[in-house]
């Protein structure tokens, strides 16, 4: 289910400001095609500054890949949108009118945000099936979630999922036994489960095969338009394989944006980190 925000006709002043954004069930609003609109965002840690006055734009179904050298904000970036770090300056929307700098990392998990982190988080004693299950039960309490009995609308959306992430002939296959690049299809997997609108999946293909990469390229493409990407990642052939836009972080900022060929022609990128 996916959530925005109202406005309260109680309070005025800080009452009202601290009441004025409240979470209630609708659709998200992508009046304008835009699912996630970062304004002026600046983070700073200890006088280091992490993001300076960063502004990006996510269009609904797009595919966006993001690179950057080490130490360019990409992290922080996706801690921002998630909740994880609060900026100093600056907005995040996700859609026209959720404000994700007042919303907590549940509400932000809830309201349509996945996350998936370099190194794969699966239940690996638990077959591939029943990680799926425990990834949209609203209880997470693993004996109760195990021992439940599910539907079968729930089977059929699970069987779907297997699927789509190329798992269904290991269904009853511990996870832990999975290779790395299964286990990072199962992830992604689980992620699609709690339905997100926006997927933010960081350095997915990082340790996988040649084999493995093509094929997690096959399956963000045929995510792109249902559900909106962002993908941080180093592998350029990958970048490639994607296409669409590419932003280049630099010291917490865009350095640009276009194309790859473009921005791989750009010699303030070549300067800063194609050329290291």
């Amino acid at each position: 289910m996916s959530i925005q925000l109202t406005e309260s006709a109680h309070g005025s002043g800080g009452e009202q400001a601290a009441t004025s954004h409240l979470l209630v069930p609708g659709e998200l609003d992508l009046s304008h095609q835009v699912i996630l609109y970062l304004d002026g965002i600046s983070v700073s840690f200890d006088g280091f500054k992490a993001l300076d006055d960063l502004t990006l734009a996510i269009d609904a179904g797009e595919l966006r890949c993001i690179i950057g050298p080490n130490g360019a904000g990409k992290t922080t970036m996706m801690d921002v949108i998630t909740g994880k770090t609060r900026p100093d300056a600056g907005t995040a929307f996700f859609g026209q009118t959720l404000d994700l700098t007042r919303l907590t990392e549940a509400e932000i998990a809830h309201a349509g945000i996945g996350r998936k982190f370099q190194k794969p988080t699966i239940f690996e004693s638990h077959s591939v099936f029943e990680n799926l299950e425990l990834a949209m039960k609203t209880d997470k309490r693993v004996r109760r979630s195990l021992f439940s009995v599910i539907d079968d609308q729930t089977k059929d959306r699970i069987s779907d999922t297997l699927r789509l992430i190329r798992l269904a002939a290991d269904a009853d296959r511990a996870a832990g036994a999975l290779s790395h690049g299964q286990k990072q299809w199962l992830e992604i997997g689980m992620l699609l489960m709690q339905e997100p609108k926006l997927l933010l999946l960081d350095e997915p293909v990082a340790g996988m095969t040649d084999e493995e990469t093509e094929r997690t390229g096959e399956l963000f493409l045929s995510l792109a338009g249902k559900h909106s990407l962002v993908v941080v990642e180093h592998d350029m052939a990958f970048i490639e394989q994607l296409g669409g836009k590419v932003t280049v972080l630099h010291e917490g900022s865009v350095l640009a944006e276009d194309n790859l060929a473009t921005v791989q022609a750009d010699p303030r990128v070549i300067e800063v980190y194609l050329g290291r």
